[in-house]
């Protein structure tokens, strides 16, 4: 009964902004592998479902831009934002996460699927912030 009230609480958040996104998938930061996942949303953006898209190696999680849009399309997602984790715990994108994003914002136009934003967990220290969000960055409109 506890886990029907707990998967019914997470279906009815609504995800607004990269800090929403940080805190619901804060476990990512203690994984020693990268691993990625879209958090699809409904039109209001509410919580649909959080799927896994790929697990990768320590400095590295590779995925097809089919396999992000599979669960946004199975589960019939407005919308959705891509969420991976660095092992390091240094939430700064590299150049091949550079590279995926703007791969999948392409894709994402032609399917008419909102991506609203690509964010990386990392592990918080002095002077940084625990995840990195392309939206606020600027890379996403």
């Amino acid at each position: 009964m506890g886990a029907v009230a707990l998967r019914e609480e997470r279906q009815s958040l609504t995800i607004d902004s990269p800090l929403a996104i940080a805190d619901l998938c804060s476990e990512m930061r203690f994984l020693d592998r990268e691993w990625l996942r879209v958090v699809l949303l409904n039109a209001k953006q509410q919580l649909i479902k959080v799927a896994t898209v790929s697990q990768g190696s320590v400095n590295e999680s590779l995925a097809h831009p089919r396999e992000v849009f599979k669960p946004a399309i199975v589960h019939s997602a407005y919308s959705f934002i891509m969420v991976h984790n660095h092992p390091s715990g240094d939430p700064s994108p590299s150049e091949a996460d550079m590279r995926l994003t703007r791969r999948i914002i392409e894709a994402s136009r032609i399917l008419q699927l909102n991506l609203i934003d690509h964010v990386i967990i990392g592990s918080p220290a002095p002077g940084r912030s625990s995840y990195f969000s392309f939206k606020e960055g600027g890379v996403i409109s």
